[in-house]
């Protein structure tokens, strides 16, 4: 008999068990994988974006869309100040980068589950590893054990931190939406939505790996501008992901339902067509005897010039610079501005940062994260239906309801 099970060994369920043996509570741990934090150690691509660092409350809650009157009380409790004293006074130093964005200043993310692995045994967590959950047992219209490799383990109260849908490679699958509505919790369907998108053109994905930082991509339907947004972009060998894709991608999704979408990258979004050409009739100018495939170099941002050559079909990669028309350098400025993609659709859970959905935040109290109809049910994380974007807030969002349920079962 324990006090306190918590089931799902992510950001959110090691920081509530964790937090539950702090207060001297009789923790047991489940998890499903081999390992704890499997995917909190590839988030970030293994950097670990732990928070933003806006510590205005009112300013980092706007972030989250409807949720933001719901997540004041727990965000009162446990914020990004207490997220930053929480890491550093465990050990690891944090560092702001562009757009406010906090990593562990190493920018490893196995460092990060690391600590929290410390700090579940700092507190006598027990923690049971290759522990399938099948659900939970009642009597009495209240929950009295949850089944785990066919047996029945028994406690005071359980935390529910399974987590959503995304990279169900790492055991996030969704059963913990299963067992929910079970409990007759109200759950919408989750939808992969911070999510890289699939496109057809071949000279992106030519690109894969390589990031297009400061650019501007804007979203056509059917021809006609739907979105323009700014920022980095990262190329893949199945479309474009990135911080500006990522965020960007519920709408794209909307659009799809509209027509078919297409997007241009321009590359150059501070200079207008007449400076752009300007620019690259000075570096002509400079290099008049070279082959056009070593000049690009000095126009088109770092990697990206064989790709682009491959747009430009009538200007010959290997002809003097002398002796391109002003008909293909204007076409070469036009091209810069606007690369051109076709969206074929928006990848699966496997690539989504964030799947939107899960249990209506209703059916749950902020200020403990006690489910409104299961008295010793504390529910956390990516399984609350709460939309945010890219950049800290879906980490943020675990380590706040985690310590919080932690802080109440």
């Amino acid at each position: 008999m324990y006090d306190v099970i918590v089931i799902g060994g992510g950001a959110s369920g090691m920081m509530a068990a964790g937090r539950a043996a702090e207060r001297g509570r009789r923790v047991l741990l489940l998890e499903k994988n081999p390992q704890l934090g499997q995917k909190l150690a590839i988030t970030g691509g293994g950097r670990c974006n732990i928070c933003n660092a806006q510590e205005d409350t009112h300013l980092l809650l706007a972030h989250y869309s409807e949720a933001k009157k719901f997540l004041y009380s727990p965000f009162s409790q446990f914020g990004v100040a207490q997220t930053f004293q929480f890491f550093e006074s465990h050990g690891l130093p944090l560092k702001i980068q562009a757009h406010q964005r906090a990593f562990p200043a190493s920018e490893k993310a196995s460092d990060v589950v690391r600590v929290l692995q410390a700090y579940l045994q700092s507190g006598k967590v027990e923690v049971r590893t290759n522990a399938n959950a099948r659900g939970f047992t009642f009597a009495a219209g209240k929950i009295v054990g949850v089944n785990v490799n066919g047996e029945t383990l028994s406690a005071e109260s359980y935390i529910l931190a399974s987590g959503g849908k995304s990279h169900p490679e790492t055991g996030s699958t969704g059963d913990g939406f299963t067992w929910l509505k079970k409990l007759g919790h109200e759950v919408k369907e989750p939808t992969p939505t911070i999510v890289p998108l699939a496109v057809q053109e071949a000279w992106i994905k030519s690109l894969a790996g390589i990031a297009l930082d400061d650019v501007k991509v804007t979203f056509f339907v059917e021809g006609k501008k739907r979105l323009a947004v700014k920022g980095r972009i990262l190329c893949t060998h199945f479309g474009v992901s990135g911080p500006v894709i990522l965020n960007s991608a519920g709408k794209v999704s909307d659009m799809l339902h509209d027509g078919a979408v297409t997007a241009t990258i321009d590359v150059f979004p501070k200079s207008d067509l007449g400076n752009l050409d300007k620019h690259i009739t000075k570096i002509f100018n400079d290099n008049k005897n070279r082959d056009v495939k070593n000049v690009m170099k000095f126009i088109a941002p770092t990697g990206t010039a064989p790709a682009i050559l491959m747009l430009q079909p009538k200007l010959d990669p290997d002809k003097k610079v002398h002796s391109v028309s002003r008909d293909e350098r204007k076409a070469l400025v036009n091209l810069l501005k606007a690369l051109p993609l076709t969206i074929a659709g928006l990848m699966g859970y496997e690539r989504a940062v964030v799947a939107d959905g899960g249990l209506a935040i209703r059916d749950v109290e902020g200020k403990t994260m006690r489910s409104r109809t299961n008295s010793n049910l504390f529910i956390t994380g990516d399984l609350l239906d709460i939309s945010r974007p890219s950049g800290g807030y879906s980490l943020q969002l675990c380590w706040t309801t985690g310590w919080v349920a932690g802080s109440n079962a």
